[in-house]
């Protein structure tokens, strides 16, 4: 395996454990990454009685659907990062992380939130040197498109 392969992992085995582990309410809505790279990144949660939104037809609350989409769209701007983290001391790709902020988020709900686990993924759409726009998309356990969304991110 070359040099770059492992910085690149490094990179994305770091960015999955912030926002896996040291991301507080990532953790209460009990969000994995299953996947992320320069392109986009992927995560997934289980359906909780406390993730209920409407408790007559039981489905995922719109705000557990939005808060996944940013982060699925934070988590995508920050793997664009990448290029420019190579070779940088760990403070600075700490202080690059820290940059990473939502700027405009946009949900388009399609469906009820059904499902007993969901997933949703980002792809980058643009990422220049300040700003990135991720489109987003959240499907149930059916595949069914629950929601989509499209992020503006602050990146530098």
């Amino acid at each position: 395996m070359d040099a770059e392969v492992q910085t690149d992992r490094k990179f994305y085995n770091r960015l999955r454990r912030l926002y896996e582990e040291q991301l507080p309410f990532n953790r209460v809505l009990g969000i994995a990454v299953t996947a992320v790279d320069a392109e986009g990144g992927t995560m997934a949660f289980s359906m909780r009685e406390d993730l209920i939104g409407n408790v007559f037809h039981r489905t995922l609350h719109g705000g557990v659907i939005s808060t996944v989409l940013d982060a699925v769209g934070g988590l995508t701007a920050s793997a664009s990062l990448v290029a420019r983290a190579d070779g940088l001391p760990d403070a600075d790709v700490q202080a690059m992380f820290a940059r990473v902020g939502t700027i405009d988020l946009r949900v388009d709900y399609l469906r009820p939130g059904r499902g007993e686990r969901f997933t949703a993924s980002g792809r980058i759409m643009r990422s220049g040197r300040k700003v990135a726009v991720v489109r987003m998309e959240m499907h149930n356990s059916s595949a069914l498109l629950v929601a989509v969304g499209t992020g503006t991110y602050m990146i530098g």
